[in-house]
């Protein structure tokens, strides 16, 4: 088990996501944006090595405008060594690698520009990945997407889209169960047809389920993971007091993630904090994981 957090770091003063507006594009400011984003990113990286944070999801802004058309720049060949020496310090930590694009990547959407834009975002995400050297356990993890008032047929449409999506993409894709349309029963659908793994929401699940157990629901969850996919992923978040339900939680309720450990063990997984306040939380959650038996501690790792 490893626990991790997303995107940026509050307390090192350097954020990976720097970013810039579209009508300020030039190759010379893409440059010097995803050199610092790169630098911030292997600084992280750093941070949560020395303190046992082994599990972490990349900004998908690590490279502005990359799935864009105006973008021309061969990055990839620029950054190259330096993508290299960060997927070996990734490699050699034994770190867990995870992405998330954002609400616009639909790919069940009933607009084809969006659903080919989508494609586009994802090709990009799995350069991301490839240009590290990560093996099939980093993944890039997708909601599945509208309604659009036939929920059946919207479960075909995102079956039908990611069979046309290329190997590159697909080996990388997992499912979430998300909080307003589409809970695990749903996702178990998907898989049953196209086998994409399942990334469980445990705070998703309890505004949205089937009033399943939730040991039964890890168990199925468990299943649709294959041995090179990697233990499941599994994201944490609490509800934020007196905000509308669904609210992310800005700090850890240690109370309430002990009562999630207890009530999920013995299952192993990795655990991504979505928690507003970033490695802040994921510090005290090691610091109550180390009483954990399916927590492994890098220094019980080395030696």
């Amino acid at each position: 088990m490893k626990i991790g957090y997303p995107c940026i770091n509050l307390t090192i003063g350097c954020k990976g996501d720097r970013t810039f507006r579209l009508k300020s594009y030039s190759e010379e400011r893409l440059k010097d944006t995803v050199e610092n984003n790169l630098t911030c990113f292997s600084k992280m990286l750093n941070y949560n090595i020395e303190r046992n944070i082994l599990f972490f999801r990349i900004t998908s802004d690590l490279v502005p405008f990359a799935s864009h058309p105006v973008c021309k720049y061969n990055w990839q060949d620029e950054f190259k060594d330096k993508f290299t020496a960060i997927g070996n310090l990734i490699k050699k930590n034994d770190i867990r690698i995870s992405m998330h694009p954002d609400q616009f990547i639909v790919l069940n959407s009933l607009d084809l520009k969006i659903v080919n834009r989508s494609i586009d975002e994802l090709e990009y995400h799995a350069q991301i990945l490839n240009l590290l050297n990560l093996d099939n356990t980093a993944k890039i993890q997708l909601h599945v997407g509208g309604v659009y008032k036939d929920k059946q047929k919207s479960l075909n449409r995102f079956a039908a889209n990611f069979n046309k999506l290329s190997n590159n993409i697909k080996k990388r894709i997992v499912i979430e169960n998300d909080d307003k349309s589409y809970s695990v029963k749903d996702c178990l659908k998907l898989y049953k047809v196209i086998a994409i793994p399942i990334l469980f929401d445990y705070y998703h699940h309890q505004i949205i389920n089937n009033k399943e157990k939730l040991l039964d629901v890890l168990n199925d969850v468990k299943k649709t993971w294959n041995k090179n996919d990697g233990i499941p992923m599994v994201d944490y978040s609490s509800q934020k007091p007196n905000e509308r339900r669904g609210s992310h939680a800005e700090y850890i309720d240690i109370k309430d993630f002990s009562l999630f450990l207890s009530k999920t063990y013995p299952f192993d997984f990795d655990i991504m904090l979505e928690i507003k306040d970033k490695e802040k939380s994921a510090l005290k959650a090691v610091e109550l994981l180390k009483k954990d038996k399916r927590f492994i501690q890098k220094d019980e790792k080395n030696g």
